[in-house]
């Protein structure tokens, strides 16, 4: 940390690969840092980047991270800013080769650490013979390390940490617990510190980015990405550079929070099972939130491996309809593709599809503007081939108002995601330090239990683990009586959605804390999963965190198949949390929107 003062501030750079270049820039000339890190590997990416390298071996990292340390490096260098990045997906020494390169030419000589060993493509016929089950191809197969190897490397002195696939908030805990010296057994500060990573790890979602009430976020084209301030006692303070465009409230602090995890009160990661339920978010001066009360526990004995596979192919179009009636002309328009190609796959001999997705954005009744969204799944590639030619055609052939094409639609691999669990003694991380030596960190074993995983590591408890106690409701909480009204529930609750997976979580905030109640006695799991009944198929688990007056709805089997697996043009479960807020709500007569 800076001398002179008794925190250290870490900026969030990038949320995925392909965030903005202005992240980086921004941080660094703004955010007064210590540290700048950057979260570049979706589940998924990693099967682009084992695609990527078997074209090219040299590939395999996120190339994005080179372009931008092109503009950053020398400034952060000489303002003594180090740089924590996964960018090493599933090639780490290939990026910092490619940076190595980079800085010769730029005249640096940075002091680069590379974390290896998360790969267990190596392991994979050995646990076949135990019994796992595994598709018959595997694209890439990886574990999601912690912090201690990032730890390692900064303790040895690097100026840059590489690493391959590691969870998204090591790159802030392995940062804090360098800087000060937090100890693998010091629960409750690497929870705190994993939140910190956490409320960061997504780039300007942290920021005001998705924020709900999205009409109070200014100047949109300068957003601000976030900045922790973190003190050896685990509390921090989000913000962001000062004249930057976004917005850092508690509102906003908590929807992030919630974002992508499962139960609260366990949320698994390889160095603590966090528990967020009592987490405190106030508001501490203009654009800054002061965050505290993350509890943890032991970690558990297991890795979570994530791995990715090849399960035929799958194609997407879409087109516009203008004019009367233009979401009945766009639905009949799919059908017509769907029969017209499946008598022509049928001739030649390749089967039906082996799923399909229609989807109609937009207008549905009268007069306006809808787009057809048709996807196909097939295992074969040929088959695919003929339906991206039988979408131009609707152009001429069909309803009056057709527009929009943009070109025919590409056929691409359908990579699906899954994972399993390994035991901890069976991996071990390499790090390769500045010096030319080598260290291998011992993770923790772990001794709790591996039942009520959190959203990071996939698994699920099927008990609500938190009661809220001690909130008295503004009113009567049974929606029944005179001159009770219904209200959209963006009328009372924040909310925001992330996927994991085929598994959605949706996070609800309570506008004001006496809302709770009514709330509580609306939201439940049976009311949430009977208004997502066209989305949601599986089981709809409330839990509560009393300390932000929110919940968390966690909807299995709600994103047909997830990710890249998925026909839906929501495949990410971005859209979730809007359709949650539109669910109609029972209030009292003396009721005013809580919306400012």
């Amino acid at each position: 940390m800076r001398a002179g003062r008794n925190h250290v501030r870490i900026g969030g750079a990038a949320g995925f690969w392909g965030d903005s270049a202005l992240g980086p820039r921004q941080l660094l000339d703004g955010g007064d840092l210590d540290y700048l890190v950057f979260d570049y590997l979706a589940e998924l990416t990693m099967s682009l980047l084992a695609a990527a390298r078997r074209k090219q071996p040299e590939l395999g990292y996120a190339t994005d991270f080179i372009d931008v340390m092109r503009d950053v490096l020398g400034d952060a260098l000489a303002r003594g800013v180090r740089i924590v990045a996964n960018a090493g997906g599933i090639n780490p020494q290939g990026c910092a080769a490619a940076l190595r390169a980079l800085a010769a030419e730029q005249g640096l000589a940075p002091r680069i650490a590379v974390v290896e060993g998360d790969d267990v493509s190596a392991l994979l016929p050995a646990l076949r013979a135990e019994g796992v089950e595994l598709p018959a191809t595997v694209l890439s197969a990886n574990a999601y390390f912690g912090a201690l190897p990032i730890k390692a490397a900064l303790d040895a002195g690097a100026d840059v940490v590489i690493t391959g696939r590691c969870v998204d908030s090591a790159v802030t805990l392995g940062a804090l617990m360098h800087e000060f010296g937090w100890a693998p057994d010091d629960y409750d500060l690497l929870a705190a510190g994993s939140l910190a990573g956490h409320l960061i790890e997504c780039g300007c979602q942290g920021s005001g980015g998705l924020f709900t009430d999205w009409e109070q976020v200014p100047d949109w084209a300068n957003s601000g990405y976030p900045v922790v301030e973190c003190r050896a006692d685990g509390s921090f303070v989000l913000g962001k550079p000062e004249g930057t465009g976004g917005l850092v409230t508690p509102a906003v602090a908590a929807e992030q929070l919630l974002y992508e995890i499962g139960d609260p009160s366990r949320y698994l990661l390889p160095d603590v099972v966090c528990d967020f339920t009592a987490v405190t978010l106030q508001a501490e001066g203009p654009q800054r939130v002061l965050v505290q009360g993350a509890r943890g526990h032991a970690p558990t004995s297991t890795y979570k491996v994530s791995a990715t596979y090849a399960d035929g192919f799958r194609s997407a179009a879409q087109l516009t309809v203008i004019g009367h009636e233009a979401g009945r002309k766009a639905r009949r328009s799919a059908e017509a593709i769907l029969e017209r190609t499946r008598a022509m796959l049928a001739r030649a001999g390749l089967g039906d599809y082996s799923a399909t997705q229609v989807d109609v954005l937009g207008a549905t009744e009268g007069f306006g503007q809808a787009v057809m969204w048709l996807a196909v799944a097939h295992p074969q590639r040929a088959a695919l081939e003929i339906f991206a030619r039988e979408i131009a055609p609707a152009g001429t052939s069909w309803a009056p108002g057709t527009t929009g094409f943009g070109g025919r639609p590409a056929v691409s691999p359908a990579i699906k995601q899954f994972s399993f669990l390994l035991a901890k003694t069976r991996l071990q991380a390499i790090v390769h330090l500045p010096d030319g030596t080598t260290a291998q960190p011992v993770s923790h074993h772990g001794v709790t239990p591996e039942s009520g995983h959190g959203l990071e590591h996939g698994g699920l408890a099927r008990q609500s683990t938190c009661l809220i106690s001690g909130v008295t409701p503004g009113w009567d909480t049974s929606p029944a009586g005179a001159g009770w009204r219904v209200v959209p529930l963006i009328e009372l609750a924040w909310a925001r959605s992330g996927d994991k997976g085929d598994i959605a979580n949706i996070g609800v905030i309570a506008r004001q804390p006496g809302d709770l109640p009514l709330l509580r006695e609306q939201l439940t799991p049976d009311a949430v999963a009977a208004h997502l009944a066209g989305k949601v198929r599986g089981t709809v688990t409330r839990y509560e965190l009393p300390g932000i007056h929110a919940f968390n709805f966690v909807c299995e089997q709600a994103l047909g198949g997830g990710g890249m697996a998925s026909l839906r043009h929501d495949a990410l479960g971005k859209g979730m949390a809007q359709w949650l807020l539109a669910m109609p709500v029972a209030v009292p007569p003396d009721f005013t929107s809580r919306r400012t």
